[in-house]
């Protein structure tokens, strides 16, 4: 509360990891009156009207990816997201399902009828735009997301949690600080240079020789955090044995730049937007004419009737 006035509860939805989950996990049966596939699309509605069902937030932005690899990265460490690029795609594109790609923008299109806030930054991934916005935020933020990166924005103090898709939305991990430690040893403000330390081939990060993630936490909390954990490398009295300090000193040029890569940016360049739960839609024709034409029936129903239960009216 500041002021005597309760700060806004926000929710912040990692879009791409939603509806990806979405798309593998709702049947493509789920079809369009012209035969396409919607799946990805109801599916991430079912996932919005569930959450907000379910946490009641009073600010809801959807999160995109303006570059889900973006050049900054890329140049610290080449091989970062390699592998998510489609060998055939000569300008670069990440590898998305045939049957997905052509959904995006009907997404896109909804959440814009709808009035939720759908908000990217050029050459910044969706991390990047959910570390500002956290960044920025004055009362608790719920992050919606299947990507544990995202964990070093958790922090207890300020109400900042992440909502883990265990199994589908129905299963939702509230990971805190608590659960963090528990699970991995650290708390949310260590979690980066526990990955840094750990890497991770989904992102192309190779980690230093030798260490996973128990070792890693191990050094964290005897060392403090990875300038430490160097330092004691650095340092022959150290206790650290001669194969680990020779691995963390082998590894100096990916270790100058991993923690910039891992972690997200709390300064990505934003353009002003509503953030506002909407209880009706910001465009009622065009969501109609996009629900007919794609067949979005009782899924966009269901949103639009938790939205009209719990948005604020402005």
């Amino acid at each position: 509360m500041i002021g005597g006035v309760t700060a806004p509860r926000l929710m912040l939805l990692d879009s791409a990891s939603l509806y990806f989950r979405a798309y593998f996990g709702v049947p493509d049966t789920l079809r369009s009156p012209q035969g396409e596939p919607v799946n990805a699309v109801r599916g991430l509605l079912d996932f919005i009207a569930r959450l907000v069902h379910d946490h009641r937030p009073d600010q809801l932005v959807a999160c995109m990816d303006a570059a889900w690899r973006p050049q900054w990265r890329v140049d610290l460490i080449p091989s970062y997201k390699t592998h998510r690029v489609a060998e055939a795609a000569e300008d670069g594109a990440e590898e998305v399902p045939d049957t997905l790609a052509p959904q995006v923008p009907v997404i896109e299109q909804v959440l814009d009828a709808l009035g939720i806030a759908r908000i990217g930054s050029a050459d910044y991934e969706a991390d990047d735009v959910i570390g500002t916005l956290t960044a920025r935020a004055t009362g608790p933020v719920q992050i919606v997301t299947g990507d544990r990166d995202l964990f070093q924005l958790v922090d207890d103090a300020r109400g900042i949690t992440v909502l883990y898709p265990v199994k589908g939305m129905g299963n939702l991990q509230v990971t805190d600080d608590a659960l963090l430690r528990e699970k991995y040893g650290v708390g949310g403000a260590q979690y980066a240079d526990l990955a840094a330390l750990r890497g991770d081939p989904s992102d192309g990060l190779p980690g230093v020789k030798g260490i996973g993630e128990k070792t890693a936490a191990q050094l964290i909390h005897e060392y403090g955090d990875l300038a430490g954990i160097r330092a004691a490398a650095q340092d022959i009295g150290s206790a650290l044995t001669p194969a680990r300090r020779r691995n963390i000193l082998e590894a100096a040029a990916y270790l100058d730049v991993a923690p910039t890569v891992v972690r997200v940016a709390t300064d990505a360049p934003l353009p002003d937007f509503d953030p506002a739960l909407p209880r009706e839609p910001l465009d009622p024709m065009t969501l109609e004419d996009l629900a007919t034409r794609w067949g979005l029936g009782t899924s966009l129903d269901r949103v639009l009737e938790t939205l009209a239960r719990t948005g604020k009216v402005e």
